[in-house]
């Protein structure tokens, strides 16, 4: 499975960006997608994840009721809508894919196969 993450870009505290994570070479429908992020000087961290499956999610305490997660089966496509972003959200966030993963396990980097590239998020103040 090959992920393109795409979508980030520079945008005021307060503003909305919608991510993008395509997927291709295998249909989406029985994975797990993640998005993570890294901010400058400290470790890449667990946002949200999707089970496509069964629609399961979880969510990182720091972006409940900003961020939320969707999938497209058709487009083999997952989105990461965010809102009310806050400079403190400033990061590259990386989509990762996996079969197999469990609810309790959604937030571990480990348990994720495939990852895309990232893309830059930055929000200013």
């Amino acid at each position: 499975v090959q992920l393109q993450a795409s979508g980030g870009g520079l945008v005021q505290a307060g503003g909305s960006l919608r991510l993008s994570c395509a997927a291709s070479g295998r249909t989406f429908r029985s994975y797990t997608v993640g998005w993570f992020r890294q901010a400058p000087g400290k470790e890449r961290e667990f946002v949200i994840a999707l089970r496509l499956s069964d629609r399961a999610t979880s969510y990182a305490d720091a972006v409940k009721g900003r961020f939320t997660i969707s999938g497209d089966n058709l487009k083999n496509t997952v989105y990461l809508q965010m809102n009310s972003l806050k400079p403190e959200d400033t990061a590259v966030y990386y989509c990762a894919a996996s079969q197999g993963v469990i609810i309790s396990n959604m937030r571990n980097r480990a348990a994720y196969r495939y990852w895309g590239q990232g893309t830059l998020v930055t929000v200013s103040s």
